[in-house]
């Protein structure tokens, strides 16, 4: 399943008591929003692009493949050289690109 060196001094199961309780509330958290995704108006573009990558990115989260934080923070990292373009009624970057959003893994 992993081609990872065991480099973490500690065993899965510690990890897995340290850690389970935040990363559980985590996705409980991005189930939350996608539920309220699917209870919102549809908007006039039809399927956002930030949408799809999140998607895309939960699966890389289940495929059993290693390296799963690097491949997702290069899924939704903006790797252009262009100028970002304004962020209209939002804080800054969008956190995905509509570039990355339909391309396979």
């Amino acid at each position: 399943m992993s081609d990872l060196p065991k480099t973490c001094p500690r065993t899965q199961e510690q990890v897995i008591n340290m850690y389970f309780l935040e990363h559980r509330a985590k996705l409980l958290d991005v189930a939350a929003f996608l539920d309220r995704i699917d209870r919102a108006q549809p908007g006039t573009t039809g399927s956002d692009f930030r949408e799809a990558a999140l998607k895309q990115a939960i699966g890389i989260l289940i495929d059993g493949e290693s390296h799963r934080a690097r491949r997702v923070l290069e899924l939704l990292s903006d790797t252009t050289a262009e100028m970002p373009q304004s962020a209209h009624g939002m804080k800054g970057a969008s956190g995905a690109t509509k570039s990355t959003a339909g391309s396979p893994t």
